[in-house]
């Protein structure tokens, strides 16, 4: 059994965010997806706590994090991030593990700050935008839930991130999303949907420029994230890597198969510290 969670609200260009910290070792940071928060990781926490010290962010809107009711950019939650590490005195490179929403910061910082990152790891993160379709639907979404709040669409959430037909077959995992999306900050999570949904940049041609070691995963039956398109994408970054794991939505697989997922995260960890050593 792992130590017992501390948490701290910490002021950063995003305005307060929180942090929960566990665990032990050296630094990892969790950023979560977009619509919970870093409840989401519980299930990999115990695993991951055992060989680092995990630091679990709850993204602007998200959670207990307020968010700044304006437009803001991923690099913005990058700096955010950097500033984190700052106030808790990390100089040491952290671990990013990043679940889509987190997965794009975490592409956007080790780009931006090499040198603070030691291993990249993005699960159901599509790096590539909306395209037209999905920007006209998701903005009609983001104009409804400003008027409506999220009620009217926390079923259709829950089926996008978690898998259809999850509430019969894991009742567990559809009520932990449901309710992470009915709580947070509505007006502060609206900005994050305007921010860092309806605006995601193709991050592709940063993936080449990556100077860390990378693991991608990628949920098998995600709809919103082609996996072969992820696995391309993958194949991209010097060092990188590509696997598929159980789950139908970005979110589902620390759902619903958090020690699959945790066991690729920890067999990354160990291989790269294994070269590095040998280097």
């Amino acid at each position: 059994m792992i130590s017992e969670a501390s948490s701290t609200l910490i002021d950063t260009t995003l305005g307060p965010l929180m942090v929960r910290r566990v665990g032990s070792g050296a630094p990892a940071l969790l950023w979560h997806s977009l619509f919970v928060d870093s409840r989401t990781f519980d299930g990999v926490v115990e695993d991951l706590g055992r060989q680092r010290e995990l630091f679990l962010v709850d993204g602007s809107g998200h959670g207990d994090s307020p968010g700044p009711h304006k437009r803001y950019s991923l690099e913005d939650c990058a700096t955010a991030a950097a500033e984190i590490l700052d106030v808790l005195g990390i100089s040491t490179p952290v671990d990013w593990v990043g679940n889509a929403w987190g997965g794009h910061v975490g592409i956007v910082f080790a780009g931006k700050f090499p040198a603070r990152c030691r291993t990249l790891t993005t699960i159901g993160t599509p790096p590539y935008p909306l395209s037209r379709a999905e920007k006209f639907q998701t903005s009609l979404l983001v104009f409804l839930y400003r008027i409506l709040g999220p009620g009217p669409f926390s079923g259709s959430i829950v089926d996008a991130l978690a898998g259809r037909g999850v509430a019969r077959t894991s009742p567990s995992a559809a009520e932990a999303v449901s309710d992470a999306f009915r709580g947070g900050n509505k007006r502060g999570k609206y900005w994050a949907m305007r921010s860092v949904m309806l605006r995601r940049p193709d991050l592709r041609p940063i993936l080449p420029r990556l100077q860390v070691p990378t693991l991608m995963l990628a949920a098998r039956d995600d709809s919103l994230n082609d996996p072969e398109e992820a696995e391309r994408a993958a194949r991209t970054v010097p060092d990188g890597r590509f696997a598929r794991v159980s789950g139908g939505g970005h979110v589902a697989p620390l759902l619903i198969a958090p020690a699959e997922v945790a066991q690729h995260v920890l067999t990354f960890w160990s291989a790269t510290r294994n070269r590095q050593s040998a280097a």
